[in-house]
């Protein structure tokens, strides 16, 4: 169960989707869905209708049942505010969680850093980015809202067989996911920055925002711990799906050891985020 409360353009589509995303990452296939939608006292009709179009059509796209939900109007708030719950069926033992992951684990990411900030940023900021960013990566960046599941990134990997735990990484980015993993586990982990994908458009709007792009929520990415004589098939597999992915670094033994190895080869302690900086952004 998740709500959404920092994007607007397409709030619909998110709740769905991030909440789908949670499911999969058990390696289980998401089924139902419910919705409780909060509006502003000033919302009109519109507003409710585009919201659960949204919802009817991403839910289609993967296949769940909308089988329930609320709407209301709520004192105070500024913009809506959409939670929703997903629930998926598996047979007992067989899903894993992001804390299962093993020393010794390499650590797959699928995708890219920053998916849903990027997408977020592209269309919440747009008239701000318009000074620095030419209206061609806008429109690219705005459709990055099409890789925020990972739906068939986990089921895919799961069913290759060799993954200990998956996690999607969305607030706190990239590195937060990494921690939420290592947390749980209680392992360590050394991450190879030259092998986390940013994406250009990701880049150039972070670069505007002076924000990092490794702490930008990335719904649509996937961590993946899986043992290591596995990871390459996994790889294999997840690009017969056309879905990039890519080694970014291993589990340690030591959970207070959390390396990062940067592109011009120092050694630093992996951030852990403080907020998301996606946030930091859309307050400038």
């Amino acid at each position: 169960m998740d709500p959404i409360t920092g994007a607007l353009e397409r709030i619909g589509w998110l709740v769905v989707n991030i909440n789908a995303n949670d499911i999969a990452t058990f390696g289980v296939a998401p089924a139902f869905f419910f919705s409780s939608i909060l509006l502003p006292e000033k919302a009109d009709r519109k507003v409710l209708e585009t919201i659960c179009v949204q919802m009817d059509a991403a839910a289609k796209s993967l296949e769940i049942a909308i089988v329930g939900g609320h709407c209301e109007v709520t004192p105070g708030l500024a913009h809506p505010i959409v939670v929703g719950c997903v629930m998926g069926i598996t047979e007992k033992g067989k899903y894993v969680t992001a804390g299962g992951a093993k020393a010794g684990d390499k650590i797959i990411l699928t995708k890219s850093a920053g998916i849903e900030g990027t997408a977020i940023l592209a269309s919440d900021k747009e008239e701000n980015l318009r000074e620095a960013v030419d209206d061609a990566t806008l429109q690219s960046a705005k459709k990055f809202y099409n890789q925020i599941s990972v739906v068939n990134d986990a089921v895919t990997a799961f069913k290759t067989g060799g993954v200990d735990a998956m996690h999607d990484p969305t607030e706190g980015g990239i590195v937060g996911g990494i921690h939420e993993m290592a947390d749980a586990s209680n392992l360590g982990v050394k991450i190879f920055e030259e092998e986390i994908k940013v994406q250009p458009e990701t880049l150039k709007i972070c670069d505007f925002f002076k924000i990092d792009p490794l702490q930008l929520i990335s719904s649509g990415a996937l961590l993946i711990s899986a043992k290591p004589e596995f990871a390459e098939k996994i790889i294999k597999r997840l690009k017969m799906e056309r879905i990039h992915a890519s080694i970014i670094g291993e589990f340690l033994d030591d959970p207070h050891k959390r390396l990062l190895l940067t592109k011009d080869g120092k050694t630093e302690n992996l951030p852990r985020p403080v907020t998301d900086h996606l946030w930091i952004a859309l307050m400038k």
